[in-house]
């Protein structure tokens, strides 16, 4: 189990408690269970599954055909819309024996008896979840891997230092998204308002990067400059890129990654869509999906892959562990709470 600062921190801000699952119980962890459900209802039928261990490999899969990340997610999706139409004998309501529903209607039954759950909503609470870098604000703003950022509201906190104490004493929390690195946020600890900071060379960049982009772009400056240039490696990188040219998968992945953080971005997921439609054409693809439209409405049956686990299975050990001893649990929970 691992749990980052950023988790805690974000939890603790909007009154979320942290449990941590009981060991050897399914029943606390139905993530893992679905990403079960996920492997054996859609992914085990596709062409190219490798299977979760060399047994289950299959001869030459590599040879099959595969699927972009785009594609794969259209066609999660596509299948997790009919997987949550189909009945579990699972889910059932105690003052109607044997009336067996859909996920969607156990959701729908579920509001209507407790009611909506009802959040806060802000336009700045996504920046929230951001993860934060702590700082000094000097008299060119605030420095973040070699980059400089800089707005009016660092005006009356330049030079001077925070009321933080422990292991960032004295510096000023800025939220960064590692997706859109030309940019960074300040929260004004006055009235708790967020305040854009910009990157000192992005009028000349003219587009957003990735903080993954800003890394490779410096370490190839170092490397082939004797006076090393970020803005200028910046700006060759993604020209190059732009244009279609990557040197090595490195670059071709963090290429892959920042155009599809554009197109969320500018929200132009135009073309992304019709990729993602052609693979839903594939006949293999149609086949799963065809298998969850199969049944009959009116009349409830085990959906393929579904989450409903045997008495057996719930108890049972995990694979390579059926002789462990249980565990005691004040020993596993006695590093719970540490971070990396």
């Amino acid at each position: 189990m691992y749990l980052s600062n950023h988790i805690k921190s974000v939890c603790e801000r909007f009154g979320i408690s942290l449990q941590p699952a009981r060991p050897y119980t399914a029943t606390d962890k139905p993530v893992e269970r679905w990403f079960r459900t996920l492997g054996e209802g859609l992914l085990a039928a596709l062409p190219g599954y490798k299977g979760p261990d060399v047994h289950s490999r299959g001869l030459k899969p590599e040879a099959e055909a595969f699927f972009f990340l785009d594609e794969l997610e259209q066609i999660i999706r596509e299948w997790t819309g009919l997987y949550h139409r189909s009945r579990h004998r699972g889910l059932a309501v105690p003052e109607f024996p044997g009336l067996q529903l859909s996920p969607l209607e156990m959701l729908e039954h579920g509001i209507t008896r407790a009611g909506p759950l009802m959040i806060p909503s802000r336009p700045d609470m996504a920046l929230e979840f951001l993860e934060a870098e702590y700082v000094t604000i000097q008299h060119y703003g605030v420095e973040i891997d070699t980059l400089r950022y800089n707005g009016e509201a660092l005006n009356d906190f330049r030079n001077q230092r925070s009321t933080l104490r422990g292991p960032h004493a004295g510096k000023w929390p800025v939220a960064v998204d590692s997706g859109d690195f030309s940019r960074v946020w300040f929260q004004d600890p006055c009235d708790n308002t967020w305040h854009e900071l910009t990157w000192e060379h992005v009028a000349a960049l003219g587009r957003p990067f990735s903080r993954e982009a800003a890394a490779y772009a410096r370490k190839l400056a170092a490397a082939t400059h004797r006076f090393p240039d970020t803005r200028r490696a910046l700006v060759e990188l993604l020209d190059r890129w732009g244009a279609g040219l990557t040197a090595n998968r490195t670059e071709r992945r963090v290429a892959i990654r920042l155009s599809q953080e554009r197109l969320r971005l500018s929200g132009d997921t135009a073309d992304g869509q019709q990729t993602a439609e052609a693979a839903m054409e594939l006949p293999a693809v149609q086949q799963v999906t065809a298998r969850q439209r199969q049944e009959p409405a009116g009349i409830a049956v085990e959906a393929a892959g579904g989450e409903d686990d045997e008495d057996g299975e719930c108890d049972a050990s995990f694979p390579g562990e059926e002789d462990s001893s249980l565990v005691d649990e004040d020993e596993f929970y006695a590093d719970a709470w540490e971070t990396r």
